[in-house]
This record gives C-alpha cells, sequence and structure tokens, in this order.
C-alpha cells in the first residue's frame, strides 16, 4: 500500500480492518483458552491463567516494543526506496526476533515460580499458574518470529496475509484446547500446549511468507545477521517504546499483586473481565498501529502536509471504536463475563471490573495512537517518558498511598487507577505532539513539503 499518496481515510481503514480482526481473532483464540479452562477445569484454573497475564507481558514488551523500532524503520527506507537498507533491517529484525525468542523461554522456564511467589499468587493458583507460564514460555521464539515478521509486513502495508495466519492458527488452538482439556483432562496444560502450537504454527507462516517474498523484505536465511547500524537504528526508536510497555506492565505486575490479596475469585473474575476488555483495547490498536505505519511511510517520503491529517484520522476511527465496545459493555457485561465461568460470585468481580475500565478504554485508545504518530516520526523516547511518568509511576504511587487507607482499601480503588492514567498520560502526549510538529515543521521547512 502507498501511504504517502490518495484518501487517508480511506487507506487508513483498508490498513486497519485486516489488522484488527486479527488481534481480535487472536484474542478470540485466548479467549477460547480460559473460556475452555474456565468451564471444564474450574475457577483455580481459571485465576491460575489470568494470573499470568501480566507477568507474560512484562517478559515480552521490552521485545515485542523492539518491533516497532523495526516497523518504523522497515516503513521509512521502503517509502524512501532504499532496498539495501531495507534488506539490512529486514534480516537484522528477524534474528533479533530468534534470539530473543531462545532467552525469553529460557527466562521464562527458569523465573516463573519464584516471579509468581513474589506477586502474592495464592497457593491454590501458584502450581497451576507455574505449569501454564513455563508451557506458554516454551513457544517464545515463535511469538517473536511473528511479531517481528507481522511489523515488517505492515510497515509496507500488508496486513491481510497476517490475519490468515493468524486464523488457521488460532482454528487450531481451539480445537486442541477441546481436545487436551476436556478429553485428557489436561487441564492448564493443555491450554498451555495447545497455544504454544497454535503459536508455531503462525511464526513459521510468517516466516515462510518472508522466505518467499520478491521485493527487499525477502529473508535469506543464509542472510540473517545482526547490522550494528541497522541494529543501533532500531534499538534507538523500539527499546523506548519496549521499556515503556515493560514498565506498564511492571506497575500492572504491581496492581495484580493488589487484587491477588483479594482472593481467588476476584482474580478469576478479574481475568474474565481483562479478557473481555482485550476485545476494544486490540480493535482500537490497530489505529494505533495504523498511526505508526502511516507516519512512518509519510515521514520516509518526508510527506509532512498529511501528518495531522494522519493523527485526527486515527483519533476518530478510534473514537468510534471505543464507544461502540463502550455501549456493548454496559449493555451485555453479565452475560459476556458469564461465558467464563458460572459462578455467580466470580460474574459479579468480574462485571464490577468490566463497569469501571471497559467503559473509559476509548480514552486509552486516542492516547495510543498518539503515542503512534510520535514513533512512526522517530521520537520515542518523548512518550516513553510521559507514559513512565504517567501511567506507571501514577498507578504505583497510588497503590502505596490512596489504596493503603483503610476506606480507600478496595478493589474499586485498584481499578479507578486506570482511568485517571489514562487522561493525565493523554493529555500530556498532546502536548507532546504539538510542540514535535513545530519542531519538524521548523526543520524540514526549506526542503519538505510540511504542512
Amino acid at each position: 500500500m502507498d501511504m504517502c499518496s490518495g484518501s487517508i481515510p480511506k487507506k487508513m481503514i483498508v490498513f486497519a480492518l485486516p489488522l484488527m480482526l486479527s488481534s481480535l481473532l487472536q484474542l478470540l483464540f485466548n479467549a477460547a483458552d480460559i473460556i475452555v479452562v474456565g468451564n471444564y477445569a474450574g475457577d483455580e484454573s481459571l485465576a491460575a491463567v489470568g494470573a499470568t497475564s501480566t507477568l507474560i507481558n512484562l517478559m515480552t514488551n521490552l521485545f515485542i516494543g523492539m518491533s516497532v523500532g523495526a516497523n518504523v524503520l522497515t516503513a521509512n527506507y521502503f517509502a524512501a526506496g532504499h532496498e539495501k537498507d531495507l534488506s539490512k533491517t529486514v534480516h537484522t529484525a528477524m534474528t533479533v526476533s530468534i534470539l530473543s525468542g531462545l532467552f525469553l523461554t529460557a527466562v521464562g522456564v527458569i523465573a516463573a515460580p519464584y516471579v509468581l511467589k513474589l506477586m502474592q499468587t495464592p497457593d491454590d493458583v501458584i502450581g497451576l499458574a507455574t505449569v501454564y507460564l513455563r508451557t506458554y514460555f516454551c513457544g517464545m521464539t515463535a511469538v517473536m518470529v511473528y511479531n517481528f515478521g507481522s511489523a515488517i509486513l505492515r510497515a509496507t502495508g500488508d496486513t491481510q496475509r497476517s490475519l490468515y495466519f493468524l486464523f488457521a492458527a488460532g482454528i487450531v488452538n481451539i480445537v486442541l484446547n477441546l481436545i487436551f482439556v476436556i478429553v485428557f483432562h489436561w487441564g492448564v496444560f493443555g491450554v498451555g500446549l495447545a497455544t504454544v502450537i497454535s503459536q508455531v504454527i503462525s511464526g513459521t507462516l510468517v516466516f515462510y511468507c518472508l522466505l518467499r517474498e520478491n521485493s527487499a523484505i525477502r529473508v535469506d536465511i543464509r542472510q540473517l545477521h545482526i547490522d550494528k547500524h541497522k541494529l543501533a537504528r532500531i534499538l534507538q526508536i523500539g527499546l523506548p517504546a519496549g521499556l515503556q510497555g515493560m514498565m506498564f506492565s511492571l506497575a500492572n505486575v504491581v496492581i495484580q499483586s493488589s487484587v491477588n490479596t483479594f482472593g481467588t475469585t476476584v482474580i478469576a473474575g478479574n481475568s474474565a473481565s481483562a479478557n473481555v476488555e482485550g476485545f476494544a483495547f486490540t480493535s482500537m490498536n490497530a489505529f494505533h498501529q495504523a498511526a505508526v505505519s502511516f507516519t512512518g511511510q509519510n515521514a520516509g517520503a518526508r510527506k509532512y502536509k498529511r501528518l495531522n491529517k494522519i493523527l485526527f484520522t486515527a483519533l476518530g476511527y478510534v473514537s468510534i471504536v471505543g464507544a461502540v465496545f463502550c455501549l456493548i459493555y454496559i449493555l451485555f457485561s453479565r452475560p459476556l463475563i458469564s461465558l467464563y465461568t458460572d459462578s455467580e460470585a466470580v460474574i459479579d468481580a468480574g462485571v464490577k471490573r468490566l463497569m469501571i475500565i471497559a467503559c473509559s478504554y476509548v480514552v486509552c485508545g486516542m492516547m495510543d495512537v498518539v503515542v503512534g504518530s510520535l514513533r512512526g516520526l522517530g521520537y520515542s523516547f518523548m512518550p516513553m517518558l510521559v507514559s513512565l511518568v504517567g501511567i506507571c509511576a501514577l498507578r504505583v504511587v497510588w497503590i502505596a498511598t490512596v489504596f493503603q487507607l483503610p476506606q480507600y482499601h478496595t478493589i474499586e480503588m485498584i481499578y479507578y487507577t486506570y482511568p485517571l492514567s489514562w487522561i493525565i498520560t493523554l493529555s500530556a502526549h498532546l502536548l507532546c505532539y504539538c510542540f514535535v510538529h513545530r519542531h519538524i515543521k521548523k526543520k524540514w521547512a526549506p526542503t519538505a513539503d510540511v504542512d
């Protein structure tokens, strides 16, 4: 897709819809894990799978953030027509994906029980959570290959093939879930194993796709290596994004640790609600990815007049999607949570979180779109710093101060940290974008098409 000319709204929706469907499918297949384990293996197993999600994000977000650097750099070189630099970037990115996956597998398998204990995971959950976490991390190389490979495809405007690959892997995941959990009674191990197999399928398909490419993004196994200059540039853009995601997850680990003190029922309800909320987040995240790729290509081609329209178009789309999901959650909160469990206490706990957090998710989506535009321009450190203060620090301080007061020591006060931190951080990111756009306008005014 040529993102540097033509109608931005039309091309962005064509770009984002397959990406949105990919994300929704991925989450739907993950939801199948939780639904199957919650209905056929009990609330303890549901809590065990849910209690690991923040820890998985903590350990993977650093490297997944680096795929953002690969995306931006690929988009820049692709739009500028620099095929040699593009090929070096692709081979460096895929090499990093393989090495990071192997590293994460080793760390995850070894550290799982110790970190879960630090998170105050209840005794009736920690054993099952350890089994699931260790099984899940065995598929990390495939996860990294899929994320980096998809980022490269997105940078060139291709979001459809990732959708097809994910759909195929997801169908396998659901079938194996049913077989491993219901037929073989493998519980959380069966869910984890089904997930790993599906991840291997999606990662293999993306890698094979890149091997068969005819353009400069084609991967040649013999040329897989790390180009230190391209790695430095990927790290310059992607490392702040990865650190930001990692710090987000660290703050969420603190929150999850606080949630864990309320017992298995609340953990299970929190897990079910978080999974339901994910459908809104991943749908809106498609426009974050669109903002990164569209801004990256137009910055590479020096089409600066289009930057503001890209941002406002993405903000408009994300607001519509967020509003639709908000309405769905208000009207159908209880039926949605009841898909995961038949326990009335767990359903009540899940609805409580859903009503506080999910209905404000549109603010989170808008915040991510602004961050995507900044990263597409190559500015990654600034949004990282703002997010660390506005999201991570605020949530941790809230838990350490307000939540500790006896009158505010409730699960609701934990959930209120999300919308509060989103509103504050969105405001700060908008100010940063105005500053960056003004700086670019001055810097490139003599030679570029600047708005």
